[in-house]
């Protein structure tokens, strides 16, 4: 009998250990069993970290086009439509499978920013039909005294693109409100009007538009100014064959294709509501020369003081190195006296804005 009983109680006690093995087995998550960590600590930080603020038809441009070109470790976005911006975080978040950027996040509060490398801003109000670039200035103004000292806050060490309507103005505006150095304040500029030069004169001439060389410098708007001096094919110089080209005595009416750059936003919005798409590609360009340290030269915003006689504090467009620290320099351009003269031009068309705008 005592046999018995010492039998039942060695197996119940059995039972009762690979219960409790079982149990603790259930316990650990499909994640512990999974994975055996070599490393605990906190998480790496992001090293090429993009935060695009808007996410808008031009800020979705930009992030998709950024993604697209395997720029960035992780990207941020933020604004002040949560619903929309948590929607357009988990439609990015959905294709993952396709990209190589790990990690997508969004928020209203810029600490989702934090560490970033790069910021682009392409909050603001919209552009209407047939309303000017400069007529934006002062109600975008007020939106940027909120956004750029949170960018600032979480990302002292970053470069910011200023894509946002009128862009000389705001990248200026920026500059001010950042109290950051001008090499690492940069305006989307000129880049995307260059390319729609590039492409009306290659298209006329039958060449692919990378086999076009041209500059529109100056205010990325209405006083854009063509360098028609430097215009060329293969090194073969456009105005030594027509030394008239872009002048008012030219019989093959050039300057008409400079006026269609002018109005390419104006007719884009008047056919589809917005402009996107290009300024998206634009601005992935750009990221890509700062982020890869390229020393690429683009006609972006900068700081012009002191450049062809101009006095003021203004940003605008002139072919500049990009590396990763920013605006590496300036390419000393050469440029006609009546070419010097519009460039003049364009910066006291965006003086006369600057000088009136209150709490900058």
């Amino acid at each position: 009998m005592l046999i018995t009983w010492w039998y039942l109680y060695l197996t119940a006690r059995s039972i009762a250990e690979k219960c409790k093995y079982c149990c603790s087995l259930k316990m650990a998550s499909i994640l512990q069993k999974l994975i055996t960590p070599l490393f605990s600590g906190p998480p790496e930080p992001p090293r090429n970290k993009v935060t695009v603020v808007g996410v808008g038809q031009v800020g979705m441009a930009c992030a998709v086009s950024i993604l697209l070109r395997e720029l960035a470790d992780e990207l941020a976005l933020v604004d002040v439509i949560e619903d929309k911006l948590k929607g357009e975080m988990m439609d990015l978040q959905h294709g993952s499978l396709f990209l190589k950027t790990p990690k997508i996040v969004a928020d209203k509060d810029y600490s989702v920013t934090a560490n970033s490398r790069i910021v682009v801003v392409t909050a603001g109000v919209r552009q209407q039909e047939g309303e000017s670039r400069l007529n934006l200035v002062q109600r975008n103004v007020n939106i940027f005294k909120h956004i750029i000292p949170q960018i600032i806050r979480f990302s002292p060490d970053c470069i910011i693109i200023v894509v946002s309507n009128p862009v000389d103005v705001l990248t200026y505006v920026t500059w001010k409100l950042s109290g950051l150095p001008k090499h690492r304040i940069i305006g989307s500029g000129t880049n995307l009007d260059s390319a729609r030069f590039r492409f009306l004169m290659a298209d006329k001439l039958g060449v692919h538009t990378s086999s076009f060389n041209g500059w529109i410098l100056g205010e990325h708007g209405d006083t854009s100014v063509p360098v028609w001096s430097g215009t060329n094919v293969g090194g073969v110089s456009l105005q030594t064959l027509n030394p008239n080209i872009g002048t008012d005595c030219d019989d093959e009416n050039w300057k008409e294709t400079h006026k269609r750059v002018v109005d390419s936003a104006y007719e884009v919005i008047k056919l589809k509501g917005y402009t996107n798409w290009a300024i998206g590609l634009s601005v992935a360009d750009i990221t890509e020369s700062l982020m890869r340290n390229m020393n690429r030269i683009h006609p972006v915003s900068t700081m012009v003081q002191g450049m062809f006689g101009i006095a003021d504090e203004v940003y605008l467009s002139l072919p500049c190195v990009l590396n990763s620290g920013g605006v590496a320099s300036v390419v000393n351009v050469t440029l006609t006296d009546d070419e010097v003269t519009l460039l003049r031009a364009s910066a006291s068309t965006l003086w006369d804005i600057q000088k009136e705008l209150q709490d900058v």
